[in-house]
């Protein structure tokens, strides 16, 4: 069988780019992370992705793509982690205690908790846009593009992610 020929969207190609690739890239991230979970999580995320591009995806490009969405995933990661710990630092500076202070530690993990649970319990396309928006640094105008959707609906689903997100975490 010629690779020219091969469709990411056959299953048993699919299949053979995971047997051949999902060890690799895991070890890739874990080396990332230091976590094997979360590698693990990346990895089956990495691959759900190409399954659901796999229409667009070239069997020859197939290894590079999954890399770079794997290597993006982390850095969204880190980035999340990022925003979250900067949220904490203002919170935590505003209530006039300590970064070094006991208290402040257990707040900042009891807050990281809650924000953390906060936006995975934001439905789908709020969760896609505030991230976006907010970790990726992305205009609203750049997230309607890459959604294919109006720009006022993504100023929608931001609306609606924030109103949750306040009414969730107070003073946030």
């Amino acid at each position: 069988m010629a690779q020219l020929n091969l469709s990411v969207c056959e299953s048993k190609v699919y299949e053979q780019l995971y047997k051949k690739h999902a060890e690799n890239i895991f070890y890739f991230l874990y080396s990332k992370y230091g976590d094997e979970a979360k590698a693990k999580d990346m990895v089956q995320e990495s691959f759900a992705k190409l399954w659901v591009n796999c229409a667009k995806i070239v069997f020859e490009v197939a290894k590079s793509y999954l890399y770079k969405v794997a290597k993006n995933a982390y850095l969204n990661d880190i980035r999340h982690q990022k925003v979250v710990s900067n949220y904490v630092e203002e919170a935590v500076l505003s209530s006039g205690l300590s970064l070094e202070c006991p208290e402040y530690q257990l707040e900042e993990k009891e807050f990281l908790h809650k924000l953390n649970k906060a936006i995975d319990n934001l439905n789908d396309k709020q969760r896609t846009v505030f991230l976006l928006n907010r970790i990726e640094k992305k205009t609203y105008k750049e997230i309607a593009e890459q959604l294919e959707v109006s720009v006022k609906t993504i100023e929608k689903r931001m609306h609606l992610a924030l109103k949750t997100l306040r009414e969730t975490i107070p003073n946030l």
